[in-house]
């Protein structure tokens, strides 16, 4: 199977519905068509989930829009953010961002856990590096950092990893998306060489 180190295709796909406009990214053009079928499953599965979980289903009177981020795109991983906005009254809407990180030859999907050596505390160094970054840019807390979930968000961006909260999770409204970019320089000892972050070093 030929290599995809170069940046793949993504074209712009979207849902419509009454009081419903999403638009989300598709991959095309890969060699391996499972691997594309797979990411493009897994891309349609996310963007039905936030729907699902904005309540429009439950709603129909809910108006959702949704658009997309593409932050990696090179050396065969594709890392993204799908945002969908929704309102149904009251004094504001809700955004949910999530993220998906792809392994562009086989598919595959990464979890947090996927990007560190076997056995790593990686939990432990990335509670650390957030808890210092929390102090240094005096970012105020609705409640005390208790540290990141197994599954916490993140995606990759150039040479960084960049772990988030969603809105509520660690500050107020006003100040939104919390993010935590981490340079993996700063966690090179403890990044599996062989994963989306062992490629983003060299």
């Amino acid at each position: 199977m030929p290599q995809v180190d170069l940046p793949v295709r993504i074209n712009t796909a979207r849902t419509v519905l009454p009081n419903l406009s999403v638009y989300y990214p598709l991959v095309e053009g890969l060699p391996n068509m499972v691997a594309q079928q797979t990411i493009n499953y897994r891309i349609q599965a996310l963007v039905n989930q936030l729907i699902r979980d904005q309540g429009y289903y439950q709603n129909p009177q809910t108006e959702v829009t949704g658009t997309y981020e593409i932050k990696t795109n090179e050396r065969g991983i594709l890392s993204l953010n799908i945002i969908n906005y929704a309102f149904a009254g009251g004094a504001h809407g809700l955004t949910i961002t999530k993220s998906l990180t792809f392994d562009v030859q086989t598919g595959r999907v990464y979890e947090l856990k996927d990007l560190f050596k076997p056995g790593s505390d990686y939990v432990k160094r990335l509670n650390q590096i957030i808890e210092k970054q929390i102090a240094e840019r005096k970012i105020p807390l609705l409640n005390p950092f208790t540290g990141i979930k197994a599954d916490q968000d993140f995606y990759i961006a150039d040479k960084a990893l960049v772990i988030y909260f969603q809105l509520y999770e660690l500050t107020a409204y006003v100040y939104g998306f919390t993010y935590f970019p981490i340079s993996v320089y700063e966690i090179e000892d403890i990044i599996d060489e062989n994963g989306p972050l062992g490629k983003m070093i060299y």
